[in-house]
């Protein structure tokens, strides 16, 4: 180094070296530095020694004892003119870990690794850990990492890890380490929140729901779960829809005892209200005291005022019906399926709460359609849907294949998704799609179904999410069996929508759905039931429109 000629600064520059010389002592610098102590206690830091390095080198914290110093004298730590280091930004934080207490566990952050990309997801409790791949992860946009970060790049530096264990675990601490594909490894300390299943499953769901991305939100989000996070929310879905419709509440009113020509099994989420409008519309036609009801609630919150309703409905209008009370929401499959087995009919009719009879000869038509049908053409069937300004809603269903490329990984990869669509959807009244035929599904919002022939298929498949798609899943069930679902001219009002309150983690399950559909049904409708006019033999024969 030049001699300045200046001895004082000659002295100083001696002393900065020589403090530079010695050792990092990490416990004399946590216990100099007492804030720091509880940053790293708390997980803030690894240790001592990288907060000296990204922030207590440019404080000029202490960080060893003062030894053979003269006392009263300042000691410089650092050169007058330096000039504060820039802090660094962390390399990945965790959000929150969860853990239900049936073993599910969630855990949301992010990490930069767009250069060194993410390898696994290490979580360690006191009793026990779990080691997530980073190919698993559902990765997401994160926009306030990108301001924290000033990065400009397309990258989701966000994940959403889900994870069922089918088994109790408990832990209340959790390190976090990230390791990186350079063997590099990111540590955090992050206090763990227990929470109810039912819980885990609304909290997992609106994370899916409300993740963004670079490109389609859809598409993105079911192409992020489809390595392993569809299958662990599947299961765990699964199992709480079991739980929730094990021993349901009974009760039944009017005369009971009857011989049934059909049950109306009529699924209640959120609103007790329809079922006493749909009791009004139906106890006036000829002929439906040939049916009885069965309201099977999902709500067990609203139970109180369902049971208030049939009272009231047993009353003033006097149909046979049950009241099925779940202890919790099983969805749309599962609350079928054990309302179908207090059934007292070898009919059953599915019908959302926001259907109701077009015209006053309804049970009339159902009941005569069922007698003189032949089984292939009755075994499974709908009928035409309104929507309430007069216009066709659902003349049946077909299938179509939606493929999408996503751009927001580091390469290229197209999502083929499948989904419903409804022939004649918004067409005017009288129009020719009110014709029987066999179509390649019928909507759940009216199925009509032999016990037997629902019964031989295994009823509505319970791995589906809340509602949507278990309708088109048992069509296909069905056809897969021999028998082809068929649309018949006995229409119904549909007020589509107004029968039922949707929260972001019922879009959540939209996307676990489809994903899910799309999965197991892939294959075979590819296999001719694509498009408006599929292939398939023995649809859109000569009763087509």
């Amino acid at each position: 180094m030049a001699d300045s000629g200046d001895p004082a600064a000659a002295r100083e520059t001696a002393s900065l070296e020589a403090g530079a010389a010695v050792a990092f002592d990490e416990e004399t610098y946590l216990r100099l530095n007492p804030d720091v102590r509880l940053a790293v206690a708390s997980g803030g830091f690894r240790s001592g020694r990288e907060h000296y390095e990204r922030y207590g080198r440019a404080e000029g914290r202490p960080f060893m004892m003062p030894q053979g110093v003269a006392r009263g004298r300042v000691i410089l730590t650092a050169k007058p003119e330096t000039r504060r280091e820039q802090a660094k930004p962390p390399a990945a934080a965790v959000d929150a870990v969860k853990l239900s207490h049936a073993g599910a566990l969630l855990v949301t952050g992010w990490v930069n690794d767009y250069a060194d990309p993410l390898e696994s997801l290490d979580l360690y409790f006191s009793t026990w850990s779990v080691s997530l791949d980073g190919r698993d992860l559902a990765r997401q946009r994160r926009p306030d990492t990108e301001d924290a970060l000033a990065s400009a790049v397309r990258h989701p530096y966000g994940f959403i890890g889900f994870l069922f264990a089918a088994r109790r675990l408990q832990g209340s601490v959790c390190s976090v380490v990230a390791r990186l594909k350079s063997g590099a490894e990111i540590s955090l300390m992050v206090t763990v929140e227990t929470i109810e299943d039912h819980d885990m499953r609304k909290v997992a769901l609106s994370a899916l729901a409300q993740a963004k991305y670079f490109g389609n939100p859809y598409f993105e989000a079911v192409a992020a779960i489809d390595a392993a996070i569809g299958e662990q929310m599947a299961d765990f879905n699964k199992m709480l829809n079991r739980r929730a419709a094990n021993a349901p509440y009974v009760e039944c009113f009017g005369s009971g005892g009857g011989a049934y020509r059909g049950s109306i099994i009529v699924c209640l989420y959120g609103r007790a209200e329809y079922m006493f409008l749909q009791q009004a519309m139906f106890s006036k036609l000829p002929g439906i005291r040939d049916y009885e009801f069965i309201y099977v609630v999902n709500s067990p919150w609203i139970a109180e005022q369902v049971l208030q309703e049939a009272r009231r409905c047993a009353l003033i209008y006097g149909l046979d019906m049950s009241v099925l009370i779940l202890n919790g929401n099983a969805g749309l499959s599962a609350a079928n399926n054990a309302a179908a087995q207090h059934a007292g009919s070898d009919r059953l009719l599915f019908m959302n709460p926001d259907v109701l009879p077009r015209g006053d000869d309804w049970a009339l038509r159902h009941t005569s359609l069922v007698e003189a049908l032949a089984p292939e053409r009755s075994a499974l069937f709908g009928a035409p849907l309104y929507h309430d300004n007069g216009a066709l809603m659902h003349a049946g269903m077909y299938f179509k294949e939606d493929t999408l490329p996503g751009f927001s990984g580091r390469r290229r990869v197209e999502t083929s998704l499948l989904r419903v669509a409804h022939y004649g959807n918004g067409a005017p009244p009288g129009s020719a799609y009110r014709g029987s035929r066999a179509v390649p599904a019928v909507s759940g919002a009216f199925m009509s179904l032999e016990r037997a022939w629902f019964e031989q298929l295994g009823g509505f498949t319970q791995d589906y999410v809340f509602s949507h798609y278990e309708d088109a899943d048992l069509c296909l069930k069905s056809i897969e069996a021999g028998r082809l679902p068929w649309l018949h001219d006995a229409g119904l009002w549909h007020m589509e929508g107004m029968g039922a309150l949707r929260r972001p983690q019922h879009e959540g399950g939209m996307v676990i759905n489809r994903w899910l559909f799309t999965r197991n049904w892939r294959e075979m409708a590819q296999n001719g039931l694509l498009g408006e006019a599929p292939a398939y033999p023995g649809l859109g024969g000569e009763d087509a429109p």
